[in-house]
């Protein structure tokens, strides 16, 4: 092995402590807190000095960035296990774009709308975030077809009350479409009393439309989504204790050598025990 692979190998180790380090994370996340707040600080209206200042502050978050990067690159012991990770790609793609001097004027505005992305580096940094993340993801396959339901349930109540309320509201109950807008109203509580006791002075009997509507959309359904989230949470969480204890051995595998030790030592003493 020679001096410069050597050289490498202590660089890789001591960057790969740095990465694990609590402090170097709780770190990083200051910088991106920091960085989120120059971007909001942007949006005010502020003095030409003080938009250089903060120019020259996002070109030291981005080149802090890019050197986290580099590090986080040379600590992997396998470099193409580092662009498995969709994070990893991301946040690559994201300070290489930053990096980047743009001057046209309809590019700066693109370049600062990537810089916006940057406070998702959050995410990448945080794994409690990552798993919440893809807990999410992983749940719109099934929260898919809650959404089909609750579409059909839309719908043919977004009918009736086009049928029933038409002549009433116009406004709210002209056409199936409107009427679904105005079911939305009703499922978000947005001032639905008003909708309700309007129908109500025509059809007394309206507010059983009103109710059971809520109570499946609003109750049931919502309801469904947090048990399909919460489910899938529990399985991100059990695969990310599994993957962080991988190696590891499990109270089974103690009991099993702590079984194989009893039985080692019972046939050492049948071997060695004397004959009366």
């Amino acid at each position: 092995m020679g001096k410069s692979d050597s050289w490498y190998l202590c660089c890789q180790s001591s960057f790969q402590r740095l990465k694990q380090n609590r402090l170097f994370e709780f770190f990083i996340i200051g910088i991106i807190i920091f960085s989120a707040l120059l971007i909001g600080i942007r949006t005010y209206d502020i003095p030409e000095i003080y938009i250089k200042i903060l120019e020259a502050l996002d070109w030291g978050v981005t080149i802090f960035f890019a050197v986290e990067i580099i590090i986080r690159f040379i600590s992997e012991r396998n470099k193409a296990d580092f662009f498995k990770s969709g994070w990893n790609v991301f946040d690559t793609i994201v300070v290489i774009i930053s990096l980047i001097p743009i001057q046209d004027s309809e590019m700066v505005l693109l370049a600062r709308l990537i810089r916006i992305f940057r406070v998702l580096r959050m995410v990448s940094v945080i794994p409690e975030l990552r798993i919440l993340l893809t807990s999410l993801l992983k749940a719109l396959p099934q929260l898919g077809y809650v959404v089909m339901l609750m579409f059909i349930i839309f719908y043919i109540y977004a009918a009736i009350g086009s049928t029933l309320f038409s002549t009433i509201n116009p406004t709210l109950w002209g056409d199936i479409a409107i009427s679904m807008l105005t079911l939305f109203r009703v499922m978000t509580f947005e001032d639905w009393t008003d909708v309700m006791y309007e129908t109500m002075q025509v059809h007394p009997f309206s507010w059983i439309f009103y109710m059971s509507f809520i109570f499946l959309t609003t109750f049931a359904f919502l309801n469904m989504v947090i048990g399909i989230v919460v489910n899938v949470m529990e399985d991100e969480n059990r695969k990310a204790n599994a993957e962080k204890h991988k190696g590891e051995p499990t109270i089974i595998d103690l009991h099993q050598e702590i079984q194989d030790l009893k039985d080692l030592v019972i046939s050492i003493n049948q071997t060695t025990k004397k004959p009366e």
